[in-house]
């Protein structure tokens, strides 16, 4: 198609105009010394002098966690040495807070000796919308407000409380979760720092008060069901290795000054020893690995070092250990422990520890990214809190401050009521709307646009521009990676609007299909929709039109070849997808703002709201992946738009539908439909419908009861009325293909039924499609049994999880073309219905894609929570 090649070359041309332009992304990505996590001169490989102006030399690294001294000029009051200014600590050896891509925004900060901070500058992020949705030099903004203020603040995103003592820091717009890690790294940083150096108090804690119930010889798996022994496990494809069935490193841990869990690990006489090598106020817990060739030592341990693969954390304290820290542990005296290949006893020499908090152990290390080969620093924890049953009084009350996510919630309680209420408004009118649409007709329709109208308002303003809640495809990938790879909650939850949205869309894409988000709240259609309205009212009408029938579709598959796309690439590159996925113009136009751009992008919104004013939202018809991925599920939505007999050759819907989801047979293509309703109105209008304005004259004339109009559209009969012949043998406007007869018939018993369900969905093949294309069912049934020999491989470990979803991603396309060829129906509605109907391409597509993805979710997960898939 010309037109479609001459569209994609112009935004094409838009993008690549804007590459150039994002140039200056430093950060982004940007390659880092493999050696940075161990480096004793860690500001020879990062910029120190940039985040803390004014420093004339540094000190090597110090502390646990790690943190530099930075120095000025000679100290006049100690002859010899140079005046301590401050610190300079990097953000990922002491906190790994992924941000939103999941990974760490790596970050150089400096503090005075006061605990103020003086400087900050990113290193390294793996943000995509810092790439090209918004601006690397808004998060160097952001940080500067950081810049004067004290590791002993309480500061959060969001406006400032002074009666609460919270110093407020102004958010990214479109990058809340960016910037709550990044709030989050801030402060973990600089109180780590600043606890080790003495600018805050170290925290005090009661000692444990141990409870005593006579028994000196549990056995481990007693130890382990008791919750006093624990283990931290690693595994290869963690630390970015290939995935195996061993763990890349497996620890058993747990405490030694409790007299009984001392002696029942220790022995006795093991026990007696080690109390009498302890001083008072010492802690000593065990460490053994049972598994992996990794050592929790390191190699690279010498006299007088210290280990630095553990860590004991309680609170905001770290504790590391040295060598005199260190006592060998000869044996495990618990009945059924492990073997093990490394052990070790460490004490905890500090008056903050206490034994009846809860801690945590922490492995320390490196992952690799098998794509570039960079290595970045990781944390591995495994919490350990003693049993109630062992300490006097239980468990002491522990408040723990609440995750970033929590005081977003929090802090903007009141308008995520308002969003809940405004979503839950909205359901309850479009659930309503049979009253509305007979309430109106087609020259009075504002019983049902007072409503739309007014959903578009809100939705524009307050939803868009407002908290800017704009779903986009981004999301639907990274939804889709989460559930099949590793789903973080905390990473969704950070953006209630969006969280609370997409429960919404879930909700209403299934009930009613697209339409409803789409037509009434999605913040750039009704945009779209609304200059299209205004373009109309300022006398433009007579320039607005639509796109032929036949070229429009061909144009609507656009949207779909885009959303399958996106998903093809995002298997292999999520960043390279989140670029791609600007052909989305909602970044632009409401989470950064078009001035806040590159031209191009601009340019590209500017183009489609132009267009706006003379074709009824040509994005949403065309080009949106978003559209494209709630349209497949909107195939099998339970609640349709109603159908009369007589639309099979009535044409006024489908003149005015101006999504042009109505073919030339009256059916509504609920993959298309917008729900705007008209036709809807149309359906009980006695005098905007031409068969019951017909009829109505009739009744009028021959002097009729004129009766209300019942479900189907037509005047509650008092007598039958004849529907002429051609009217009554065509097609069924009420389904959207033609009815076909399932494989299996009705009729059966409820277990027969239920089995020949099962078997309609498993097994594609049919007796049919053997006749018609016995090559392609031979080779489908062949790829099939592939497919199931890839769950096995995977189930026993030997493939990865990117080869078990290619391997069912091309049997999903093979039984598309098999169930083609034979068996060629889906159902109409929800699954438990029995109407067949004859299924399109696009029918097949959806049908087999959403099974097999709930079929392969299921297998998946199955996998990974019983440990055999990575």
């Amino acid at each position: 198609m010309p037109v479609l090649r001459l569209f994609a070359a112009f935004v094409a041309a838009l993008f690549l105009a804007a590459l150039p332009l994002q140039a200056g992304a430093q950060a982004y990505e940007a390659h880092l010394s493999p050696e940075l996590a161990t480096a004793a001169d860690l500001c020879a490989l990062v910029p120190c002098r940039e985040v803390f102006p004014g420093a004339t030399g540094f000190s090597p690294r110090m502390g646990q966690p790690p943190y530099v001294e930075a120095y000025g000029e000679a100290d006049p009051q100690q002859p010899g040495k140079r005046k301590l200014l401050g610190y300079v600590m990097l953000s990922t050896d002491i906190t790994d807070t992924p941000a939103y891509s999941g990974k760490p925004v790596v970050t150089l900060i400096g503090m005075d000796v006061k605990g103020r901070y003086v400087g900050v500058k990113v290193l390294k992020h793996s943000e995509p919308i810092l790439l090209l949705g918004i601006p690397e030099q808004a998060l160097i903004n952001f940080n500067k407000q950081y810049l004067g203020k004290s590791v002993t603040d309480l500061i959060e995103v969001g406006p400032s409380r002074p009666e609460e003592n919270v110093l407020g820091v102004d958010a990214i717009s479109g990058a809340t979760v960016t910037v709550v890690a990044q709030n989050q790294v801030m402060q973990l940083s600089g109180s780590a720092v600043a606890r080790q150096v003495g600018i805050i108090a170290p925290t005090k804690r009661d000692a444990a008060r141990y409870a005593a119930s006579g028994r000196n010889n549990y056995s481990w798996a007693e130890l382990v069901q008791l919750g006093a022994v624990q283990q931290l496990r690693v595994k290869p494809e963690q630390v970015g290795l290939e995935r195996g069935a061993e763990p890349f490193i497996e620890l058993w841990f747990g405490d030694l000054n409790h007299p009984e869990l001392g002696a029942s690990l220790l022995g006795e006489r093991g026990f007696a020893n080690l109390r009498s090598r302890l001083k008072e106020g010492d802690h000593a817990f065990f460490v053994i690995r049972s598994a992996g060739a990794e050592s929790f030592k390191g190699s690279g341990f010498v006299r007088g070092g210290i280990y630095d693969r553990v860590q004991l954390k309680q609170g905001a304290d770290a504790f590391t250990f040295r060598d005199l820290d260190y006592l060998n542990l000869y044996g495990i005296e618990a009945a059924g422990a492990p073997g093990y290949s490394e052990s070790a006893i460490f004490i905890v020499r500090a008056g903050a520890f206490s034994a009846a908090y809860p801690w945590k152990l922490a492995f320390l290390g490196n992952r690799v990214d098998r794509a570039t080969g960079h290595r970045s620093f990781a944390v591995f924890e495994s919490k350990y809190w003693l049993p109630a049953a062992l300490l006097e009084g239980g468990r002491p009350v522990v408040q723990e401050p609440d995750a970033p996510w929590v005081r977003i919630w929090k802090t903007r309680a009141l308008e995520i009521g308002l969003f809940i209420a405004l979503l839950l408004g909205v359901s309850i009118v479009y659930a309503l709307r049979e009253r509305l649409t007979r309430a109106s007709t087609h020259k009075n329709k504002w019983p049902v646009n007072a409503f739309k109208y007014s959903a578009w308002a809100l939705s524009i303003a307050f939803v868009g521009f407002g908290v800017m809640a704009q779903p986009s495809i981004t999301q639907v990938l990274t939804w889709f990676h989460a559930l099949l790879f590793q789903w973080t909650w905390s990473l969704f939850l950070s953006d209630p609007f969006v969280f609370i949205f997409w429960i919404f869309i879930i909700v209403t894409v299934f009930l009613f299909g697209r339409g409803l988000f789409c037509g009434w709240m999605c913040p750039f259609g009704s945009l779209s929709e609304a200059i299209y309205k205004f373009g109309r009212k300022l006398g433009m009408k007579r320039w607005q039109t639509q796109l032929p029938q036949p070229l429009h579709d061909k144009l609507k598959w656009l949207k779909y070849g885009i959303f399958f796309g996106l998903l093809a690439v995002s298997m292999f590159s999520m960043t390279q997808a989140e670029m791609l996925a600007e052909v989305e113009p909602f970044k632009t136009t409401f989470l950064v703002g078009i001035t806040h751009r590159a031209w191009p992008y601009g340019l590209f919104v500017a183009l489609l709201l132009g267009i706006s004013l003379f074709i009824e939202r040509p994005y949403c018809k065309y080009i949106c992946p978003l559209g494209a991925a709630l349209a497949m599920p909107s195939t099998f939505r339970w609640f349709g738009l109603r159908r009369k007999q007589d639309c099979n050759s009535c044409k006024a819907c489908a003149v005015g539908c101006g999504a042009q989801a109505i073919d030339a047979a009256g059916r509504i293509d609920h993959r298309e439909c917008l729900h705007c309703l008209d036709c809807m109105v149309l359906y009980t209008d006695t005098h905007g419908c031409p068969p019951l304005a017909k009829e109505r004259k009739r009744r009028e004339r021959d002097g009729l009861l004129i009766t209300p109009i019942g479900q189907d559209g037509y005047f509650i009969p008092i007598q039958p009325v004849a529907m002429s012949e051609k009217v009554a043998n065509g097609p069924d406007p009420r389904m959207p293909t033609d009815p076909a007869a399932p494989y299996h018939r009705a009729g059966e018993s409820r277990l027969t039924w239920l089995l020949m369900e099962l078997r309609d969905h498993l097994f594609p093949w049919s007796r049919a499609g053997w006749r018609s294309q016995r090559a392609l069912q031979i080779a489908g049934f062949s790829l099939a049994v592939a497919a199931s020999l890839a769950w096995l491989l995977a189930a026993s470990g030997r493939l990865s999880s990117a080869a078990i979803i290619g391997w069912w991603f091309g049997w999903s396309v093979y039984e598309v073309l098999i169930r083609m060829s034979g068996r060629r129906y889906v159902k109409d509605g929800p699954w438990w219905r029995a109407n067949y109907r004859v299924a399109g391409w696009m029918d097949m597509a959806s049908y087999v894609g959403f099974k097999n993805l709930l079929i392969g979710a299921t297998l998946f997960l199955t996998l990974k929570s019983l440990g055999m898939l990575g």
